[in-house]
C-alpha cells in the first residue's frame, strides 16, 4: 500500500539527523530550490543523506578487522534538456547548500529577475516495506564477535578437509531525504545487513573454495542459529564439490540454471538492457522494441521494488518516487523499461521508481531494485531429466554484459555434467557466452519453483555501486555455448 503517514515519521527523522543540527529549515531548501529555479531548468532536487556504517571480518580464528564510519551530506542536481549539472558537500550549511545551488543552476537558461512562484509542500506517498531501525545497535560488539566465532567453529566441524574459514558481517543505517523543485519533499530510514561466508577445502594438495551468505533490510536477529548453519551448509558443500569437479566439456549445448542466484545472469544479461537511459539513446538490443517479442512464451521479467525486507527494495527511490512493480516482459513480449525522471522525461512515459543512486555524491540514474522471472509450470527434476547431453549450472560468480550488442559471459562456479537426464560429476572451469535477447527466446522449459537470492546482491553501473536483488525459477535453455576446459 502506498501512502502518506509513513513518510511523516521518516521525514521527523531525517529532519532530525540532517535539518536541525545545521540549523536548516525546509524554508531553507525552499530557498535554495528557488535559487536553481530562478533560471530556467527543467528539474531539480536536493538530496541529503546519513549513513552510519559498520563492519567485521573474522579470519585465521581471529576477528581481524572492525570498522565503523558516519559519513553525511547533500548533493544539489539541476536538469536541463538531456544535461545534468552536479554539485556536492559533506558540509550540510546554508551556505554551502546556496553556494552549489547557483553552481548547478548556470546549467538552465538565466531568467533575468523573472518571479518564480514557490510550489506548496507536498508530501511524497512510500511504501512501508521494511522498519526504520538501527540495525548496527541490534546486537552488541561481543556479540557480533560471538556470531562470526561460531561460523568458524560450524564450518571446522563440518569436514576436516576444511582448512581456512572467512566470515564477514556488515550493517547499515541509512537516512534520505529529497526536496524536489515541484515542492515534493520524501524520506526513508534503510537498514541494510549482511553476512558472508567463505571457506576454502583441501584434498590431496588441491584446494577449492566455496561461499555463501545473506542479507536484507531487517537487524542482525536474523542471523540466528538456523540461518547460520544453513549459510555454513552452503559454502562447505560448494568447496566439497568442487574439489570431486572435472574440468567442463566446451561447445553449444542445453544449459539449465537453477533457480535464485542464478537470476544474476538474467539481471546482466536483460535487466541493464532494458535501463531507460541505454534506450531512449538507442544503445540497448531493446531499444524502439516495446510491444515486440523478444523471449520465449512463458518468460515473464519484472523489477519490483516492493517486495518486504529485501536487499533490493526501497520506500522511496532516491528522487522521492515511491518504489513499483514493473513488468518489463510479459509472455515473452517486451511492455517497458525501468526510469528514472530525467529519462522518463525524456521519453515521455511516467518514471517507474528505479531513480538510484550510490550517495549524495552521485547522480541518479534508472538502476533495478529486485529483478526476477516468474515461474511456470515445470518441476525441476523433469527440467534436468530432459538434459541428453549437458551442462546444469546451480551457482554463479562474476559476469558481464555488452549492452549494445546484449553479449554476455558468465563464469559457473558450480556446475554440473548430465547425459540422459542424470547429473553425472561436478565440473570447473564453465563459462557460459551468450547473447541475452537471443538467449531470452531459447528458454525452453521454465519450473515451477521461483526463488529469489539470499540477499548479497551489488550491481555495478558507471562508477555506482547500489544494492540489488535477483531470482528465477530453474531454467532449460537450448543451445547456449559454454566455454570448457576439458
Amino acid at each position: 500500500m502506498i501512502s502518506r503517514e509513513p513518510t511523516l515519521e521518516r521525514l521527523d527523522t531525517a529532519r532530525r539527523l540532517l535539518l536541525e543540527p545545521f540549523g536548516l529549515t525546509e524554508s531553507d531548501l525552499t530557498r535554495a530550490l528557488g535559487e536553481i529555479t530562478s533560471h530556467r531548468v527543467d528539474d531539480a532536487d536536493l538530496y541529503f543523506q546519513y549513513t552510519r556504517n559498520e563492519g567485521w571480518s573474522l579470519e585465521e580464528g581471529i576477528v581481524k578487522t572492525g570498522s565503523f564510519s558516519i559519513d553525511q551530506g547533500v548533493g544539489v542536481r539541476a536538469v536541463s534538456g538531456e544535461k545534468t549539472a552536479f554539485a556536492y558537500s559533506d558540509d550540510i550549511s546554508l551556505a554551502s547548500l546556496l553556494d552549489a545551488a547557483r553552481t548547478v543552476r548556470a546549467i538552465g537558461a538565466a531568467g533575468g529577475k523573472a518571479r518564480v512562484k514557490t510550489p506548496a509542500r507536498k508530501v511524497a506517498a512510500s511504501r512501508s516495506l521494511y522498519a526504520g531501525l538501527d540495525p548496527i545497535a541490534t546486537l552488541d560488539s561481543t556479540a557480533k564477535v560471538e556470531l562470526l566465532g561460531k561460523v568458524e567453529k560450524l564450518a571446522r566441524a563440518r569436514d576436516p578437509r576444511i582448512v581456512q574459514v572467512m566470515a564477514g558481517l556488515a550493517a547499515e543505517w541509512d537516512v534520505i531525504m529529497v526536496a524536489r523543485a515541484d515542492g515534493t519533499l520524501a524520506a526513508d530510514v534503510r537498514p541494510l545487513v549482511r553476512l558472508s561466508v567463505s571457506v576454502i577445502a583441501e584434498q590431496a594438495g588441491r584446494r577449492e573454495s566455496g561461499a555463501a551468505g545473506g542479507g536484507g533490510r531487517f537487524g542482525l536477529a536474523y542471523f540466528d542459529d538456523a540461518r547460520i548453519t544453513t549459510y555454513v551448509d552452503e559454502a562447505v558443500k560448494a568447496a566439497l564439490t568442487n574439489l570431486e569437479s572435472r574440468p567442463a566439456p566446451a561447445g553449444e549445448m542445453t544449459v539449465v540454471l537453477g533457480p535464485g542466484w542464478p537470476g544474476v545472469l538474467l539481471h546482466e544479461a536483460i535487466g541493464h538492457g532494458l535501463e531507460g537511459d541505454f534506450n531512449r539513446k538507442g544503445s540497448s538490443a531493446f531499444s524502439g522494441r516495446i510491444g515486440q517479442r523478444v523471449a520465449a512464451k512463458g518468460v515473464t521479467v519484472l523489477d519490483d521494488g516492493t517486495i518486504a525486507d529485501r536487499r533490493g527494495s526501497l520506500n522511496v527511490d532516491d528522487e522521492g518516487h515511491a518504489s513499483q512493480r514493473n513488468v518489463l516482459i510479459e509472455d515473452g513480449i517486451l511492455r517497458g523499461y525501468i526510469q528514472d525522471s530525467l529519462n522518463a522525461r525524456l521519453m515521455g512515459v511516467k518514471a517507474t521508481g528505479n531513480g538510484r543512486r550510490e550517495s549524495y555524491a552521485h547522480i541518479p540514474m534508472p538502476r533495478m531494485t529486485n529483478t526476477y522471472m516468474l515461474s511456470g509450470d515445470k518441476a525441476p527434476e523433469e527440467i534436468v531429466a530432459s538434459i541428453k547431453k549437458g551442462l546444469y549450472a546451480t551457482n554463479f560468480g562474476g559476469g558481464q554484459v555488452d549492452i549494445t550488442s546484449g553479449k554476455f559471459v558468465f563464469s559457473a562456479s558450480e556446475a554440473y555434467w548430465v547425459e540422459n537426464g542424470k547429473i553425472l560429476y561436478p565440473v570447473k572451469g564453465a563459462t557460459l557466452v551468450g547473447n541475452g535477447p537471443d538467449a531470452l527466446t531459447r528458454v525452453s522449459m521454465i519450473g515451477n519453483d521461483m526463488a529469489l537470492d539470499s540477499g548479497v546482491g551489488t550491481c555495478g553501473k558507471e562508477g555506482q555501486s547500489v544494492p540489488v536483488g535477483v531470482g528465477q525459477p530453474t531454467l532449460r535453455i537450448d543451445g547456449l555455448t559454454v566455454g570448457g576446459t576439458a
